[in-house]
C-alpha cells in the first residue's frame, strides 16, 4: 500500500524556523546535494598560522605582530571576539563547531574559534630587547604541550626572549600555541641552527650561562646570580647535551623536599624563574 503525501500547505514547524545569522558573520554557501564537503580553511602550509582557543586567538588580534589572513567563530563565540575583529579588520566567517572538529582533530580543545595568520617575524640575537635581563634556551625539548607552557611562563616572569634549536623543536603553531595560551604574541622568539655557538654569542654579549639539571653540581637556590644571564633547559630524559652543558657557566638544580627529584620541563621551568625572579629581585 502506498503511502500518502502529505498535504502541500502543511503548516511549518516551530523547530524549523530558519536561524538568523550573527551580526558582523560571513556565511558559508550553500552545498550542492551531492557534492563533497568543502573545507573552508586553508589547506597546510609553512606560510600559514593555525591559532585556535579564545587566549591564543584573542591575542594574536590584539598584538599587532603578524598579518592576519581570516578569522572563523560559531555562532555561540562569536559576540565574545566581534569588536576584537571588527578592530583588526577582519570580518568573522560563521561555522559548524564539526567543521572546526574535523579541521583540527576532535581532542583540539578550540573554544569555537579558529585564526589563520602568517608566522611570526623572524628574530634573530641582536633583536632581544633586554628588560628582565634574562633569556630562556631550549635544548631541544620537541614537546609541543611542554614547550607552550614553558613560553606561557616565561611570558608570566617577563622573560626577553625564547632562544630554540631550527631542527628538534616544535612548530609555533596550533597545541603548542594553544598550551601558550596567548604568550606566542608577547615573547621574542629567536630560532638558531647551531645552540652552543649561540651560548657562546651571548657569553660574549655578557650573559652568565646557567643550565639547569637534576644531576647539577650546586641548588639554583644559592648559586651566585645576576643579570644578564641565560637559563639553558635540556629535554626530558636526554637533558642537556654534551656541547651545550660544556658551554654553561655553571650547571644547578633544583633542591626538592620530596621523594621524587625531579619535574616536568616545564614545571621546573616555573619554579626555576620563580627562584631566580625573586633572587635578582631581592639582589
Amino acid at each position: 500500500m502506498s503511502r500518502r503525501p502529505p498535504p502541500k500547505d502543511q503548516p511549518r514547524r516551530r523547530d524549523d524556523r530558519p536561524r538568523e545569522r550573527p551580526k558582523g558573520a560571513t556565511p558559508h554557501e550553500p552545498r550542492v546535494r551531492g557534492d563533497a564537503p568543502k573545507s573552508p580553511f586553508r589547506a597546510p602550509s609553512p606560510e600559514v598560522v593555525t591559532l585556535y582557543g579564545a587566549h591564543a586567538v584573542r591575542e594574536a588580534l590584539k598584538g599587532g605582530r603578524r598579518k592576519l589572513l581570516a578569522l572563523y567563530a560559531t555562532d555561540t563565540a562569536l559576540p565574545r571576539i566581534a569588536d576584537l575583529a571588527h578592530a583588526a579588520g577582519l570580518e568573522p566567517r560563521l561555522v559548524d563547531p564539526r567543521d572546526l572538529a574535523r579541521h583540527l582533530g576532535e581532542e583540539a580543545v578550540h573554544q569555537g574559534l579558529l585564526l589563520e595568520a602568517r608566522p611570526l617575524p623572524e628574530a634573530d640575537i641582536g633583536d632581544i630587547e633586554s628588560k628582565s635581563g634574562v633569556v630562556l634556551a631550549l635544548d631541544q625539548i620537541t614537546d609541543p604541550h611542554n614547550v607552550g607552557a614553558i613560553l606561557r611562563t616565561a611570558c608570566a616572569f617577563g622573560v626577553d626572549a625564547l632562544i630554540v634549536t631550527e631542527r628538534h623543536s616544535p612548530e609555533f603553531t596550533g597545541v603548542l600555541a594553544k598550551a601558550a595560551s596567548g604568550a606566542l604574541e608577547h615573547v621574542t622568539i629567536v630560532s638558531v641552527v647551531n645552540l652552543a655557538r649561540t651560548l657562546d654569542e651571548l657569553r660574549a654579549r655578557g650573559y652568565g650561562v646557567l643550565g639547569l639539571d637534576s644531576e647539577g653540581a650546586e641548588p639554583i637556590e644559592t648559586i651566585p646570580l645576576s643579570r644578564p644571564l641565560a637559563l639553558v633547559l635540556g629535554a626530558e630524559g636526554k637533558g642537556l647535551r654534551r656541547l651545550t652543558r660544556e658551554r654553561c657557566d655553571l650547571v644547578a638544580r633544583l633542591d626538592l623536599p620530596g621523594p621524587i627529584k625531579s619535574l616536568n620541563v616545564s614545571n621546573a621551568c616555573a619554579a626555576t624563574l620563580s627562584v631566580i625572579h625573586m633572587r635578582l629581585r631581592a639582589g
